[in-house]
């Protein structure tokens, strides 16, 4: 890529995060809101994934995760039903294209990511049309505990007729294209007499083609 045309990307990119200084979680929708959602019309649930690819949206967090092989998943549950439904038990995998069940990441994990990679001085590619660069110095543990505080997703239980929502963190190191042929796989889901709902498997898919049609 010639310099002409990577330097005012690379410009925005730098201003990103002063612009987002608040940390602040985004509103909360509906899940039918989003593009990759999956609606269990007989429960009366709707579960969207929304990754965060880019820049622009990781923006929000005090650490840069992409940087470092971790993707920020936004969870969104809407119960539309009368009587609660509980993920206390609840798996949430994100299921890779070649079939890996990635597990979402603690805040030890991140970290212990990051200072492995940190000690390999390793360069990570970047989402986009951005030059390669090197990553930043480690990220501190208290600014990784203090986005888990802020952003994870920590509603046990959802509430009839609400919508919650929140993060998840998934190690995607390793992985050129994670989100193609992906999903995000919940069970162990419970209505309020504790029986287990329908499983859900959201592609990623839906989501990069919706992030695509966006751009033409």
């Amino acid at each position: 890529m010639r310099v002409s045309s990577a330097f005012p990307l690379l410009v925005v990119w730098l201003a990103l995060p002063a612009a987002a200084t608040d940390h602040t979680p985004p509103p909360v929708q509906p899940a039918t809101t989003f593009a990759a959602v999956e609606v269990h019309e007989d429960e009366k649930v709707a579960i969207a994934a929304e990754p965060y690819d880019s820049r622009e949206k990781v923006a929000i967090f005090r650490v840069d995760y992409l940087s470092h092989g971790v993707m920020p998943v936004r969870l969104i549950v809407t119960n539309n039903g009368n009587r609660p439904i509980s993920l206390r038990d609840a798996r949430i995998l994100f299921l890779t294209a070649a079939g890996d069940r990635i597990e979402a990441a603690e805040p030890e994990d991140v970290e212990r990511l990051m200072s492995s990679k940190d000690r390999r001085g390793s360069k990570i590619p970047m989402p986009g049309p951005i030059p390669e660069i090197k990553l930043k110095p480690k990220a501190s543990d208290k600014e990784i505990e203090q986005d888990f505080d802020t952003f994870e997703y920590g509603a046990l239980v959802v509430e009839p007729h609400t919508t919650r929502a929140g993060f998840l963190f998934y190690d995607i190191s390793g992985l050129a294209h994670p989100l193609q042929g992906g999903k995000l796989h919940l069970h162990k889901l419970r209505d309020a007499d504790g029986n287990e709902l329908f499983y859900f498997e959201i592609p990623f898919d839906k989501y990069l083609k919706s992030k695509s049609s966006q751009m033409n």
